[in-house]
This record gives structure tokens, sequence and C-alpha cells, in this order.
């Protein structure tokens, strides 16, 4: 068998099932593989097998042997990856705008994850292809695959930490005046099940903002993230009333009075949430120590801030006034 990853069961899950345990315990997993598992003798309860419908007391000690089930989606795929760090444990890659992560309705194949296992293969031994935390499909950046099982482990416990430390740059709309905090909880859209929504039932999401670079009617900011939910900084900077540049669903292309033909064609031609993933830091699983990674801009969002910074050279008039006319970007 591989190697186990290995749970204590709180006293939190007494009473319940083996397999509804497990579903806590492991939640990378889907219950219907933990059953098969169960049944197939890959779990162990204090060093002996068990039935699904056993019941835990609390306190025991659980060991998990994965099976590889490559899914047919999950097939390998030739994708070319962005490596810019890679060892026996850790895989830290600047993932381009346009590549989904996980397969999904609409996106079958062509994915993060078929890479990932064209790439290392043993990866299909590991939770989600090892991938512990994710980034939007037209986010481009930074983000950390565990190659191992003790790497997986300790990245989702440094996750769970909130000692992970992630920096973004985003182009938001309008003038924002200075830095700050979002502390608002982000659930599902009450009505769009797309979206993502500042709602009191929604789970804790805590945003840092700092202002990198200021235009007349666009702000660069510099932002952290405490928590890791869905569409974060997005739902946040539009809850502020100042969205992404580009972002189709949380805001609409805002052109200023004034602006030349030149950048207005820049600006409706950028499709996509002006966002990156620009610097990661974390504590090697292996090592113990502190390690940071620095992506540059992508392209087109570095032609995006040119033709920004052309537009308004030498303009000190940064008043954030004056919007000519609003263009819906779907």
């Amino acid at each position: 068998m591989t190697t186990p990853i290995t749970r204590t069961a709180s006293e939190e899950l007494a009473g319940l099932r083996l397999d509804q345990a497990l579903a806590r315990l492991f939640p990378d997993y889907s219950r219907s593989c933990l059953k098969r598992w169960i049944e197939a003798g890959r779990v162990t309860v204090d060093g002996e097998t068990r039935r699904p419908r056993d019941r835990l007391a609390g306190g025991e000690t659980i060991e998990l042997y994965p099976a590889a089930e490559i899914q047919a989606e999950d097939l390998p795929q030739d994708i070319p990856l962005d490596i810019v760090f890679e060892d026996e444990d850790l895989i830290v890659l600047d993932k381009p705008a346009g590549l989904v992560v996980h397969p999904a309705a609409g996106h079958h194949d062509g994915t993060l994850v078929n890479a990932l296992l064209h790439h290392a293969p043993e990866l299909a031994e590991l939770p989600r292809a090892g991938i512990v935390h994710r980034i939007d499909k037209d986010t481009t950046g930074l983000m950390v695959v565990a190659k191992s099982l003790r790497a997986h482990t300790s990245l989702v416990a440094q996750l769970q930490a909130r000692s992970v430390k992630r920096r973004y740059l985003a182009l938001a709309q309008g003038w924002v005046t200075a830095g700050g905090t979002v502390n608002a909880p982000i659930g599902r859209h009450p009505l769009d099940r797309k979206r993502f929504a500042v709602t009191p039932t929604g789970k804790e999401a805590i945003t840092h903002y700092r202002i990198a670079e200021r235009f007349p009617h666009h702000t660069l900011l510099r932002v952290s993230l405490e928590t890791g939910r869905t569409h974060q900084i997005r739902v946040h900077m539009a809850h502020l009333r100042h969205p992404l540049v580009g972002d189709p669903l949380y805001g609409r292309l805002r052109l200023p009075l004034g602006a030349s033909e030149a950048l207005i064609q820049t600006l409706r031609n950028f499709r996509r949430q002006a966002l990156h993933a620009e610097k990661l830091t974390l504590i090697h699983p292996a090592t113990n120590r502190e390690m940071s990674w620095k992506a540059p801009l992508p392209d087109d969002f570095a032609a995006l801030l040119e033709a920004l910074r052309r537009a308004y050279a030498g303009d000190d008039d940064h008043d954030g006034d004056g919007w000519e006319m609003i263009w819906p970007t779907d």
C-alpha cells in the first residue's frame, strides 16, 4: 500500500459512523471513495480494519491508505507549465490566464490537474493531485502544489493556520483613497449561483489592501489574504464599490471622461479580472525554512498599466471624478 495519511479522531467525532467521520477528516476525497477504501481494508482504526457503519468513541488513530483513482476527465495531458520551483515535496508554478484548476462542468479536460498528472504522475496518489489552494481561471500568478504526503499535510495545516502569505496585484476601478482591511463574510449570492457576495450567513473573509500606484480613475492595489474564500478579492473590492478592471461577474467597464481612443480600446480589450498572484511565502515542509517566490506581471496586465501611465503622464489632477459612460463587459 501507499504511505498512510494519519489523523486522530477528535472527541467531536465520538458516536459517528466511521464513513461519516472520514468525510470530515479527509474532505478532499469523496464519500463514495472513502467508503470503498474502508471496505477494501485501506482504512485502519487503532491498527484494525472496521466496517463503514462502525462507530467511533473518539481519540482513535485513523490511518488512510489512499489508492490512485483517476477519473476519466483526470487523464494526464501534455499542457505546458511555467514552473518556478520544484523539488521532491513542492511544485510552485506561475498559472496563466485561461487555465482552469480542476475539471468541472464545461471544463472536463485541459485543466491544471491534467497538466500536473502528465508532469508528475505520482500526484495521482494525493488528494486533488496535490493542489491545496486554487486561483480563478482568469487570475494569473503563483500557486503551490504538494508532491508528497508530508508536504500536503504541512501545506494544509499552514493554510488553516493562515501562515501562508499570498500577495496579489489588483487594478481597481476608481480612486481608492487609502489602504485598509475588509472583514466581511462571503457566501453564495442569493439569486445567482455563479456569483458570491458579502452576506451575514457567509464564511469569515479578511482582505488587506494597500495603494501601489494611483491613476486619475484607477488604483493599483497590493492585496494580502488572511482567508481564502472563492472570489474573495473580487467580491470584497466590488463591495467597496471599486470592482476590478475587466471583471465579468462583479463589475462593469467604466470609461473615464476625456480618455484617449488608445486607452479606451485598451480598457475594452482587457476582458478578464485584473488580478495577479504576485508573491507567495510559506514554510518548506521538509526543511522548515521560510521560502518566498515572486512572479512578474503577465504581458496583458503590464501593457494595461503602461497604457494608463502613458495616458496620464504629467497629469496631477487626480481627483477620481468624471466617468463618461458605463459599458457591460459581457
